[in-house]
């Protein structure tokens, strides 16, 4: 270990008072030291049941005391007898993951697992160690639950922290829930149990609710679907809590519904204006009694529902909040005082996006009880000095590679090691943690494991080593094949940088409102290829041709798919130039063929994809469907679940907000659903004005996407098809 990386964790113990986590929190309270120990020894076995149940008795876990702070694992044993000690259960769980990917060539992701093991876990010649070289290890973004499965239910989130502990996470962000606290609250401040439901948004557009950006639609909420997300947001907390990790909650910065003032009297709002075609709920001026009134109500509440955490998460005047007269730090001294009141010593955790944190806000408040979480720190070129930016407020550095929850491959992962590294070891540094923030989990599996694995390293990862390795932990042993696709994928999906202003990969044109103009399919996506998709097509036939013994696995599959279906979508970036010149040319013929063949490769994108069940649009259906308690309400959620995936919202939102497509994605029943008749309704069109002589319908695209998000025809639930047998047709069609 060189010396700045020792001196980073000389400084942790001074930082771990800053990071209450969920372990060294519990740690430091008084009078439960034995009942600690029995839950850490409880909660890592309970958890590996979970995970392997058939070598779950051939693992003891240990508590083992944090170094000077920073949190440890050692692992060590012999054959069939695995000693495992960690500060904490979750990085117990953490130490396991590391031996099962070094020593037994097994895993587990978000996104397909490894898990063939023998029938007797393999020996460790000597222990192996690590040291986290930040406290904090924060995961998931505010838009996750709307992007991810907001009608996901406990087997989802049970598997889902398993994993975050696995993977060397301690706070996570919960904001299941967070509705019944704001439906309480309010009540108690003269509004009806009818209004606050109808002011609650649907589940899939809650994050944006609570980020104080939008309310309403997709609601109102019934009294049993806040009681089931209710009973489920409070058992994520409480594993969070066994686990020795950290739940983030929601805290409160001044949000309100409609009419405050009219039922409060002598109550100071600022209205906030619009964001992306929606109405902006009102800001209640956080220097007021009033605040500090609601504020108190607010923790005592939430509390009272969830228990009390060591971190809250607020985003004060989040992307284009209005201050109007009030000055930004002294409300964010007032907001950071109902914070103090409540819950003493907890840390405020905002996200650094866009101009967030204003200045007035870092130089408002106390630093060292603040962490930004830096959603730009792999976006732009001009992002290097944090200090200066921040005021040495302590921060993570942090990652949004997706966007949306678009079915992508890619991230700067070029970029991670050193950037990290490099900041990590400066002077003066105040980076304190790592922050996993895309807006959609379960993607990027491999993006995944490395961000991950930044916290626990000694020295800088070399990313033509890691992803070697990587091939062998996820497929289970060496093939030359495996380690050349993913020398591919290194080099080109994962080999972008931040040099170009973006973070993540560009998306596919299947996906986007027809024009013959078209470069993205989402608003605020790249426009340009951001790697070579020739060179990146070239892991299709290395993946087929990985040993018939490693291809079992479920990561081998995703991978497959995962790769298919890319070099599927890179066809619509080759082929919509084409057929413009075509169209331009006024020659017809060329333009039929062509746009039969880009219905060709739809249609294959649409047979890949179906082979998995999270590629499925009917199974996002049929989640949001199972909550509605009559067929009313699962037809009012089914429709919250696909207006997020396609138009959004309403027609303002959609049209003048951009906000149209922003969650697309390459799933069965979305490509041969709607994708495929705005494409068809588009080309039969030009096809037409070219043999009539006249100039193209202009179509009113949000009439038709909201036509077909109230009436597409059922989706199919199970996964179809052999995706090895389709991959092999892709790639025999992509040859000719």
């Amino acid at each position: 270990m060189d010396m700045a990386r020792r001196k980073i964790l000389a400084a942790l113990g001074a930082t771990a008072a800053l990071s209450v986590v969920g372990g060294c929190a519990t740690r430091a309270s008084s009078g439960r030291g034995t009942a600690q120990l029995a839950v850490a020894k409880d909660a890592a076995h309970l958890a590996l049941g979970r995970l392997l149940p058939r070598h779950q008795d051939q693992v003891a876990f240990r508590v083992l005391p944090a170094k000077d702070g920073a949190d440890v694992f050692r692992v060590s044993g012999e054959r069939g007898r695995i000693l495992v000690e960690g500060s904490t259960p979750a990085v117990q769980l953490t130490g396991f993951h590391q031996y099962l990917r070094s020593h037994a060539h097994a895993h587990f992701s978000w996104n397909g697992e490894r898990t063939d093991l023998p029938p007797r876990l393999p020996g460790l010649r000597r222990p192996l160690k690590r040291t986290a070289n930040v406290a904090h290890r924060f995961a998931l973004n505010d838009t996750s639950d709307g992007y991810t499965g907001p009608y996901h239910g406990w087997d989802y989130w049970e598997h889902e922290l398993d994993v975050l502990a696995l993977h060397g996470f301690n706070e996570v962000l919960v904001y299941i829930g967070a509705e019944s606290v704001y439906h309480r609250l309010f009540q108690r401040h003269g509004y009806t149990d009818t209004e606050m439901r109808s002011w609650i948004a649907g589940p899939a557009h809650q994050p944006w609710w609570l980020l104080q950006n939008m309310s309403a639609f997709g609601g109102p909420v019934s009294r049993q679907l806040l009681d089931h997300r209710l009973e489920l947001g409070r058992k994520i907390a409480a594993r969070l809590r066994e686990l020795g990790m950290t739940p983030v909650l929601p805290g409160y910065f001044g949000t309100v519904p409609p009419g405050f003032t009219d039922r409060n009297p002598g109550a100071d709002v600022v209205p906030q204006g619009e964001w992306a075609g929606f109405v902006r709920p009102d800001w209640l001026d956080p220097r007021t009694d009033h605040f500090a009134r609601v504020a108190a109500d607010f923790y005592r509440i939430q509390a009272g529902l969830f228990g009390d955490s060591s971190m809250y998460k607020m985003d004060l005047l989040h992307e284009g909040g209005k201050p109007g007269d009030v000055p930004v730090g002294d409300a964010a001294k007032a907001v950071e005082k109902a914070l103090r009141v409540a819950h003493p010593g907890a840390v405020w955790n905002i996200l650094g996006w866009q101009t967030n944190p204003r200045r007035e806000i870092v130089d408002a408040v106390d630093k060292s009880k603040m962490l930004i979480v830096d959603g730009l720190s792999d976006r732009f070129p001009e992002v290097v000095d944090r200090e200066t930016d921040w005021d040495s407020t302590p921060y993570a550095f942090g990652s949004i590679w997706n966007f949306g929850g678009h079915t992508t491959m890619g991230a700067n992962t070029a970029d991670w090691p050193d950037l990290y590294d490099k900041w990590l070891t400066k002077d003066g540094s105040a980076l304190h943690g790592i922050a996993l923030m895309p807006e959609a989990a379960d993607n990027n599996p491999a993006a995944f494991a490395l961000f991950s694995d930044l916290a626990w390293t000694e020295s800088p990862l070399s990313l033509n080593t890691w992803f070697e390795e990587w091939s062998i932990q996820r497929y289970g042993a060496s093939d030359q094949h495996a380690a050349a696709a993913w020398d591919i994928l290194r080099r080109t999906a994962y080999g972008t940088t931040r040099k170009d202003s973006w973070s993540e990969a560009h998306d596919g044109l299947f996906a986007a409102r027809p024009s013959l103009k078209a470069t993205k399919a989402a608003s605020w996506s790249p426009k340009a290829l951001r790697y070579d998709p020739i060179e990146f097509a070239k892991a299709l036939p290395e993946l087929l041709a990985v040993s018939g013994n490693l291809r079992r696995s479920s990561a081998y599959r995703y991978d497959l798919l995962d790769v298919t279906r890319q070099v599927i979508s890179h066809r619509s970036r080759i082929l919509l130039p084409q057929i413009r010149a075509a169209y331009e040319e006024g020659d017809r013929t060329a333009f039929g063929r062509l746009t039969a063949e880009w219905f060709r490769w739809m249609q294959l994108l649409e047979e890949t994809v179906a082979t998995d069940a999270r590629h499925l649009l009917g199974r996002w259906i049929a989640d949001a469907r199972n909550w509605g308690a009559d067929p009313r309400e699962q037809e009012q959620l089914a429709h919250d679940a696909v207006s997020v995936l396609t138009v959004w919202g309403d027609r303002p939102a959609a049209d003048k907000g951009k906000l149209h497509d922003y969650a697309n994605r390459e799933w069965a029943g979305l490509i041969g659903g709607l994708y495929t008749l705005r494409w068809k309704t588009y080309f039969d069109d030009l096809d037409a004005a070219l043999a009539e002589g006249r100039a193209p319908r202009r179509f009113d695209w949000f009439a038709i996407e909201d036509e077909w998000v109230r009436t597409h025809p059922p989706s199919a639930t199970k996964p179809t098809g052999d995706i090895y047998l389709i991959a092999h047709k892709v790639l025999k069609a992509s040859r000719h």
